[in-house]
């Protein structure tokens, strides 16, 4: 029955990624992965290996799991509703977010001082694929897409508050582990990566009867024979039934 319906790599990219990420994760618990080696190291050269390697490690097992079921959802949706793109879409976002992170100076939002910082973990992957998949509904304007983009906001509204740094909300005793800048990488290119796509893939339908000068034969020869078979239909009212109608109306709106 979901032969038709489901893809094949709307099922088998994410169980790769998912399976990437929990390989990765081992590697990392049995001392593969020490230090900050694999993580992106902002302006560090060092750190350009993260571009490639950071969205496959995380810090811990909560880590982990937090980022693995959205990242089977999204890449899911993304699979299915956009084939055409959705290649493009993982990789770029992934390169391209992964670079942004690594541009970014890593400076405390308080104190303004620089930070040393290692950044893992495939939450600026997920940025991308939810932005991506709401800000693509709305531009393409189509109903299905649409129904996606509201699926991502009811679901996934909350990463928002991600794109913040949480020493804006909470008086921390030291800085947060949580990579804001990630978040709003991925936000920032996966809103871009929508924009750019926008005419690729499936649009709004347009049904034939919606263009101009629109002729069918037979719907035509329908109209007549039901015109033929209910001429009371298109009788015109007597004005004094027309009149009782309009003072009841008015009756109703309480003249």
């Amino acid at each position: 029955m979901f032969k038709n319906v489901i893809s094949k790599r709307a099922i088998l990219y994410p169980l790769l990624m998912l399976a990437a990420m929990w390989l990765g994760y081992f590697l990392q618990i049995h001392g593969f992965f020490e230090s900050c080696f694999g993580a992106i190291i902002p302006l560090v050269p060092e750190g350009l290996l993260g571009i490639i390697t950071s969205p496959l490690l995380h810090g811990n097992l909560d880590h982990i799991m937090g980022n693995s079921i959205p990242i089977a959802i999204l890449m899911f949706l993304l699979y299915q509703f956009y084939p055409l793109v959705a290649n493009k879409v993982f990789i770029i976002g992934w390169l391209a977010t992964g670079l942004l992170v690594w541009l970014l100076p890593p400076i405390d939002i308080l104190t303004g001082e620089y930070m040393y910082t290692c950044t893992i973990g495939a939450s600026g992957v997920v940025y991308v694929l939810a932005f991506f998949l709401f800000f693509s509904g709305i531009f393409k304007w189509n109903t299905k897409l649409l129904t996606i983009s509201l699926l991502v906001v009811l679901y996934y509204g909350s990463l928002v508050w991600g794109m913040l740094p949480e020493e804006l909300f909470y008086n921390l005793q030291e800085p947060s582990k949580i990579s804001w800048q990630a978040h709003l990488s991925g936000a920032v290119v996966g809103s871009i990566i929508a924009f750019m796509f926008k005419k690729v893939g499936e649009k709004k339908k347009k049904y034939i009867w919606e263009f101009p000068n629109y002729y069918n034969e037979k719907d035509d020869k329908l109209w007549q024979e039901y015109k033929e078979n209910h001429p009371d239909d298109f009788l015109e009212l007597p004005y004094k039934k027309k009149d009782d109608i309009w003072d009841r109306l008015d009756e109703l709106r309480g003249k």
